[in-house]
């Protein structure tokens, strides 16, 4: 008998990827989420009616957005724990999107595994579906890949991508700052999901699980408190200069980033408690306070600029969606940030 004919037949199944059990994923997940109307999902995309929503825009635009959740992932899958990740995933998203006065409308996933873990993605999905309720966002599809040899077995990546949409006239650019507007700082929920790299080589694995709640904290979802805010305050008086998400690049880019020409932000460090786990890892790391402000959100998880006249009404409504402070102005200035004393 020829080697040919005693050779087995390989199937894919046989090389790490089981087509089933990605059918099966795909059932679990139209399980969790019943709010994707029939229909919604053709063979190869989604569809969804922009119809409806026009009619409440004279001129609209969508915005949109790619973002995953980083090596907070690697810290996940370490404990075991993946039933927060997926808020995480669809909060870097939607709260890029919210700064430009966006209204998310729908999120894709996209889920790349070594092996696919039935259990292990539900919680990542229930995650999602968490994110996106409180959002007021619906998810219209995505994709998951079983990729062993690129993944290890226990092993797996997100990315999220989330289009929104807002009228060309209510659209928060920034460019209208001026000298003498304040800065709102919105309180993060502790680290967000920045700077996971650098945690983990502060923290050895037996701190990690002792500090577990606290490293693996969702991102805060700030699309519901900036939007009431935008909603009352915004237009047609465009009290709303600018927004931005502190994310990796923190104070010293992602805040300044907003801000025009011969303009800086003079914040007050003393404004606002800083959570302790942020003071924790710069002990414990030895890291220089100005790195600390490079690299984490410190506690401001999103900053919103104004003009004064409305901060006292600006903060009454944000405070009802969690603590907001007034952490400092805009000034002339060469420099993008100063540090008031």
């Amino acid at each position: 008998m020829s080697d040919l004919k005693m050779a087995k037949k390989l199937t894919y199944k046989d090389s790490g990827v089981s087509i089933k059990d990605g059918e099966g994923f795909v059932s679990t997940v139209k399980t969790l989420f019943p709010e994707m109307k029939k229909g919604s999902l053709s063979a190869f995309g989604s569809l969804f009616n922009l119809k409806p929503v026009l009619k409440k825009y004279k001129n609209p635009f969508l915005v949109s957005s790619a973002d995953g959740v980083g090596t907070k992932l690697k810290i996940a899958q370490f404990l075991g724990i993946h039933n927060t990740v997926g808020v995480d995933l669809v909060a870097m998203n939607v709260n890029d999107l919210v700064v430009l006065g966006a209204k998310p409308l729908f999120f894709l996933d996209y889920i790349a595994c070594g092996k696919l873990d039935m259990n292990t993605l539900k919680e990542v999905m229930k995650g999602i579906k968490k994110g996106l309720k409180e959002s007021d966002c619906l998810l219209s599809g995505g994709e998951t890949a079983e990729m062993p040899g690129m993944y290890d077995k226990d092993e797996y990546d997100l990315a999220g991508f989330c289009v929104g949409i807002v009228d060309r006239d209510k659209i928060v650019k920034g460019k209208n700052i001026k000298q003498g507007n304040v800065i709102i700082g919105l309180a993060s929920n502790g680290l967000h999901s920045n700077g996971f790299s650098l945690v983990r080589k502060v923290f050895n694995d037996k701190e990690i699980k002792r500090y577990a709640g606290e490293l693996l904290k969702p991102t805060r979802i700030y699309v519901r408190p900036v939007l009431s805010l935008l909603s009352v305050i915004r237009y047609p008086l465009s009290a709303v200069k600018g927004i931005a998400h502190i994310t990796g690049g923190a104070f010293y880019n992602k805040a300044t980033k907003i801000l025009p020409e011969n303009y800086g932000m003079a914040i007050d460090k003393k404004s606002w408690p800083v959570p302790s786990i942020f003071r924790m890892i710069q002990q414990k790391g030895n890291v220089e306070e100005k790195e600390m402000y490079s690299v984490f959100n410190m506690g401001i998880g999103m900053i919103i600029v104004i003009q004064a006249a409305y901060i006292k009404r600006a903060l009454s409504i944000l405070n009802r969606y969690g603590k907001s402070f007034l952490i400092g102005e805009v000034v002339k200035s060469k420099s993008k940030l100063l540090w008031s004393k």
